[in-house]
């Protein structure tokens, strides 16, 4: 057990150390810098891992709402996470009759503030290992640690997402990379 908590504390001190960093520095996603100065939408148009994200977005008229002042915290599917859905979701979810369900999966995908990993490995760490938290939609996200750095999403339904980017920091919240889509109940 003190070798978990070892590894956990030197988890955090690196994560600490890594967003420190990226709050003042440029970090690249999707091949292209995200800049702290712009916002949730002004940067992902510009990561080439996120395009199938930012047409959602666009096709669930979002684009106001992440380009507004937040702060907001986006768990933010790469295109492999949509393209790892049955066949035919992504397309019927971009159909215009079907933008309140599409509304509804996004927005399941943010936090109405802005929490960075270091703030989710201490809510993890003073909840025994796991942390709860309410979406903009709604519903909740669980988070809990995977090994002693990466933190893991796990939806309603019992999927499970591993965030692979950390801390994108924006004018209006924080991006975090995820490989897979959390689905509401």
């Amino acid at each position: 057990m003190f070798k978990n908590m070892k590894l956990a504390a030197a988890g955090v001190a690196l994560a600490t150390a890594l967003s420190a960093v990226s709050a003042s520095a440029v970090v690249t996603v999707g091949g292209e810098a995200m800049f702290p100065t712009k916002t949730i939408v002004e940067n992902a148009v510009n990561s080439a891992d996120h395009t199938t994200l930012v047409a959602a977005v666009k096709a669930a008229g979002l684009v106001d709402v992440l380009n507004s002042d937040g702060p907001f915290t986006v768990f933010a599917p790469e295109n492999t996470a949509f393209a790892a859905l049955p066949d035919g979701t992504v397309e019927t979810l971009l159909k215009p009759e079907n933008q309140d369900a599409l509304t509804g999966v996004l927005t399941y995908h943010v936090l109405p503030s802005k929490v960075t990993y270091t703030e989710l490995a201490n809510l993890i760490d003073a909840n025994g290992g796991s942390a709860e938290l309410e979406t903009v939609a709604g519903g909740k996200l669980s988070f809990a640690m995977n090994g002693p750095v990466n933190i893991s999403v796990t939806d309603e339904k019992g999927g499970v997402a591993n965030i692979t980017i950390y801390d994108v920091i924006q004018s209006n919240g924080v991006i975090h990379s995820i490989d897979h889509v959390l689905l509401p109940n």
